[in-house]
């Protein structure tokens, strides 16, 4: 059985909890039309993000001397997070017969909330990981 490395196992389990966030997100805001709920999703993915991250690196990444590296792993999983679930939404839209760029779309639709949800989803995944 081959050994694989905390590092790369902690980013993958980081980014598994990535892209549930983002259909959570795409589903939720896309198809049902939720907004500021949202937020929440953000809130619980970020969660969810830095614990797999932590749970990924196992006892390795545990050490304190080690801190830098998970928040880095949480942080780039969130920002991935972010990212696939607003262009999810962009996606669903366009299936609905929306014809506007993703910024646009997602600026007049989301507006603030694009900007705030980037901010707890990396603000909670870094701080679980500390």
């Amino acid at each position: 059985m081959a050994v694989v490395n905390p590092v790369v196992r902690a980013m993958l389990y980081g980014d598994l909890a990535a892209l549930l966030t983002a259909a959570a997100t795409a589903v939720l805001g896309g198809v049902f039309a939720i907004s500021a709920g949202l937020l929440v999703v953000a809130a619980v993915g970020g969660r969810g993000i830095g614990r797999l991250v932590l749970i990924g690196g196992g006892s390795t990444l545990a050490e304190p001397s080690q801190r830098t590296i998970r928040q880095l792993l949480a942080i780039t999983s969130a920002i991935l997070a972010a990212v696939l679930g607003q262009l999810g939404l962009w996606f669903v839209s366009g299936l609905e017969g929306g014809v506007l760029s993703p910024l646009d779309y997602l600026g007049q639709t989301f507006g603030v909330l694009v900007p705030l949800q980037v901010l707890v989803l990396v603000g909670i995944a870094a701080w679980t990981t500390r």
